[in-house]
């Protein structure tokens, strides 16, 4: 599995973005998107914010599971209280695939529309609190089924790893963000933070 992380601000604007590949069933975490994928990728996560703004509305919780897909690709939103928004989009390839580097200017994102086929995410999801959060690791961590996490973009596994990923990464956001020295924007383009969002995705994808 190959995923693209991002965050985006309260104007749609992507404040972090990066890629990473599965650290399941051998994997060497390493993202192996084909440079069309790579170039549609921004599109389809600018696409999935209206989702995201409709699911708001309907739902306490911040995990929104998946709420957008498109041919292979899913993606699957978190919201913060503030209204910032984390996207993981999350690509099955075949194994043995060898990687492509990425370029060296990120791709910035464009209005897009008609190129989407969606279906509106599941709203119950369990809460945040630390007990929740503690019994869903253990939980995490004597599935089995590790391959469907790697190769199982739907499975139920999936599904709570990429919620593990996001309240992990949302701690690490909220200490950057309360820096004095950072900010919504500045805190998040921190050496620091991406490789705490690295070792997160490491961890549970």
């Amino acid at each position: 599995m190959s995923y693209y992380f991002c965050i985006v601000n309260t104007r749609d604007q992507p404040t972090f973005e990066v890629e990473f590949g599965t650290s399941k069933q051998g994997g060497d975490g390493v993202a192996r998107f084909s440079q069309e994928a790579r170039n549609l990728n921004p599109f389809l996560m600018h696409a999935s914010l209206d989702y995201v703004d409709d699911l708001q509305w309907h739902t306490n919780q911040m995990y929104l599971k998946r709420i957008d897909h498109f041919a292979s690709s899913h993606i699957s939103a978190f919201l913060t209280p503030t209204s910032t928004r984390f996207l993981l989009l999350h690509l099955p390839h075949p194994p043995n695939t060898d990687p492509i580097p990425p370029p060296q200017t990120s791709t910035s994102f464009s209005p897009y529309g008609p190129y989407t086929n969606s279906f509106p995410g599941t709203l119950t999801t369990p809460s945040l609190s630390s007990s929740n959060t503690s019994s869903s690791r253990s939980s995490i961590a004597s599935v089995s089924g590790g391959n469907s996490i790697a190769n199982n973009p739907t499975s139920p596994q999936t599904e709570e790893a990429i919620r593990l990923f996001f309240v992990e990464v949302f701690e690490c956001w909220i200490k950057s963000v309360m820096s004095p020295f950072g900010g919504p924007t500045v805190g998040v383009g921190s050496p620091v933070f991406r490789s705490r969002v690295l070792a997160a995705g490491k961890k549970y994808l």
